[in-house]
């Protein structure tokens, strides 16, 4: 019995992944150490995402905040908004609306960028030159998308909390110190610490996929395009699936 291609496509695919992965493991331990190209993909990837991030950031705070506030007046706790907004952004909204940016932007410009090396024949004039081209493409990318995005998931809910303070001053008065004495007070070693682990993880798979998808790019430029479209979406799939994971780690630790 032949199973239906979209069927035998998806277990080919998995295939596939499984082996990319086993090879950046192996790459990953082996020298020679592309330190430079490592740098320069931390600065491609991490500080020039930085100025998209902290403005998404800042509006993620400021409308948190507005849209709170009404529903904490009418239960006449407004004292909390610091605390309710500091816990949601810290813990969830945070990381996963930083990592789904972040997917938008650096996915799909290395599943790209990637695939127009391959359909150009770059990658194979690479191997013929001596040159190891996924420990130079793959390896230094991947690393880079798993290190930078949790220092931006950081940096972005910085710049969320500095929104919210003043969403929280558009209609009222709380000095600076004070705000964020009560959201750091209400934070824990379990809200923190768990959120900022499953940013690894996001950052590795953000990092996987778009190299997966432009190393194995096919048919020309359109085979471009779908790999940059593909590594969106499938990137955006792991992030929900990871963070469902790490919620469910967490519960069973007793961390939430």
């Amino acid at each position: 019995m032949k199973l239906p291609d979209y069927i035998s496509g998806f277990f080919e695919d998995t295939g596939n992944m499984a082996r990319f992965v086993a090879r950046y493991f192996r790459e990953l331990f082996r020298p020679r150490y592309e330190v430079r190209q490592f740098v320069r993909q931390c600065y491609l990837i991490g500080v020039l995402s930085f100025p998209l991030i902290a403005v998404t950031g800042f509006i993620m705070g400021l409308v948190l905040t507005m849209q709170l506030r009404p529903s904490l007046i009418a239960y006449g706790v407004e004292s909390q908004l610091p605390v309710m907004v500091g816990l949601s952004i810290v813990r969830e909204i945070g990381p996963v609306i930083t990592a789904l940016i972040f997917a938008g932007k650096i996915s799909s410009g290395i599943g790209a960028e990637l695939g127009s090396m391959k359909v150009t024949e770059q990658i194979d004039a690479m191997e013929v030159s001596g040159t190891n081209p996924f420990k130079y493409l793959v390896v230094t990318r991947v690393l880079a998308t798993t290190l930078m995005l949790p220092v931006l998931t950081v940096l972005s809910d910085a710049v969320s909390l500095y929104g919210s303070y003043l969403g929280v001053n558009i209609k009222g008065h709380t000095s600076l110190t004070l705000y964020f004495f009560q959201v750091f007070q209400s934070l824990g070693f379990g809200d923190v610490l768990p959120a900022l682990i499953k940013t690894f993880f996001f950052g590795f798979a953000i990092g996987l996929i778009g190299c997966y998808m432009g190393y194995n790019s096919k048919k020309g430029t359109e085979g471009v395009g779908r790999s940059a479209n593909a590594a969106v979406v499938v990137s955006s799939l792991f992030i929900f699936i990871i963070d469902l994971l790490a919620v469910q780690i967490t519960d069973l630790l007793g961390l939430n």
